[in-house]
């Protein structure tokens, strides 16, 4: 019988129930099961469908399939793991090198990416890398969650700042994340007293507000062709949920086990210098925020980033967290996410601050993180006779 990963029609890929069951990648008992994503995040579920599918059911390279297979079975034997999951390489070097980072000799790659085993602490750890945007990361963390028996997700890396009140260097950890550029873009003439298309039948909604483009013109002119901007929640699917009956979420919540014992690193000591001749101003500070946002865009705009501290009280601004948040939501897996300020997001003075500290960011954004994993508690394995 063939069972299929669905969110919609359009997008039904049917795969063996016997191998996602070896996988664990759905319950034995279910019949049918459906894994649901978000409405603007289906074609990362096409990627995954395909992932899966040319690994395993491709015959040219059948025991290389077998031997993967082979090792996420025995790997998941001796779980369960914490995911940390890495935006780019120089993120993930810093980890790689870390002291208290024991890498083992397991590496699995699937798809493209690379799973890599150890531990820090007491903790058993699978690291990996997701790219530049929120598909990759959610593309990633996906696979992650159902190829490997994960008890908790901790996502780092470096971060614009829209807050005023923090500074380069600082690392904001948010209780709460956001995907910022799910939009209804208004047409022109229309405004906040028109409804938006389909907000009807609740596709979109005008609840959580707009960005109007001519507040922001250089001259007199008091309105401008590309009108309002509305932002919309994300459309959630949670894995214990009802198939195909859509959630709303615009702020999505960190854990909240994992939230308070990130409140135990504010008082951590950061690094301030690259070097002898550059050092940041300020001391750096590790500290708990409200929001977080994302989108697949640079933000190096100062009035942009104004706009959206002012109006979502935002601090460090980045383009993957929130598609990790919400896959990790939606599996109902604990996740907290840790981000380095490297720069101003456009609110500085001169040229963009991230090409001078983003190492040390970056170097500030893992020593948080893994001083987060060496507090968080130990499961006790269950250990059974056969």
């Amino acid at each position: 019988m063939l069972y299929t990963f669905t969110t919609k029609p359009l997008y039904a890929y049917s795969i063996n129930k016997k191998l996602l069951q070896s996988f664990n990648l759905i319950p034995k008992s279910l019949d049918p099961p459906y894994l649901s994503f978000s409405k603007n995040m289906k074609f990362s579920l096409f990627v995954i469908s395909v992932l899966v599918t040319a690994l395993f059911l491709g015959e040219a390279n059948g025991e290389a399939c077998r031997s993967t297979r082979n090792l996420i079975k025995k790997a998941n034997r001796k779980g369960p793991y914490l995911g940390i999951v890495i935006p780019n390489l120089f993120e993930m070097n810093p980890l790689l090198n870390y002291p208290e980072y024991q890498a083992s000799n397991l590496i699995i790659d699937v798809g493209g990416r690379r799973f890599r085993f150890g531990s820090i602490g007491q903790k058993q750890v699978i690291l990996v890398m997701t790219g530049l945007g929120m598909l990759n990361a959610g593309v990633t963390t996906q696979l992650l969650l159902s190829l490997f028996d994960i008890e908790g997700v901790v996502h780092y890396g470096i971060a614009g700042n829209a807050n005023p009140s923090l500074n380069i260097g600082d690392v904001a950890i948010p209780q709460y994340w956001s995907h910022s550029a799910l939009w209804s873009w208004q047409r022109y003439g229309n405004g906040p007293g028109n409804e938006l298309p389909l907000e009807a039948s609740g596709d979109y909604t005008r609840d959580i507000g707009h960005l109007k483009i001519a507040n922001y013109s250089t001259d007199v002119r008091s309105d401008n062709l590309l009108n309002n901007i509305w932002y919309q929640p994300e459309e959630v699917f949670p894995v214990d949920g009802t198939p195909e009956e859509r959630q709303h979420a615009f702020w999505v919540p960190v854990d909240p086990t994992y939230f308070k014992i990130a409140k135990l690193l504010e008082s951590l000591t950061l690094e301030g210098c690259l070097d002898e001749d550059t050092c940041l101003s300020t001391p750096p500070k590790v500290t708990t925020v409200e929001h977080g946002t994302s989108a697949s865009i640079y933000l190096d705009n100062a009035a942009y980033r104004s706009f959206i501290y002012d109006k979502f009280n935002v601090s460090p601004v980045e383009m993957e967290s929130a598609a990790v948040a919400l896959i990790s939501y939606q599996q109902r897996v604990p996740f907290i996410v840790i981000r380095a300020l490297s720069d101003l997001a456009g609110g500085g003075e001169h040229s963009n601050e991230a090409d001078t500290f983003t190492p040390l960011a970056a170097n500030n954004s893992v020593k948080v993180a893994v001083e987060f994993i060496k507090l968080l508690p130990t499961p006790r394995r269950i250990s059974t006779v056969v």
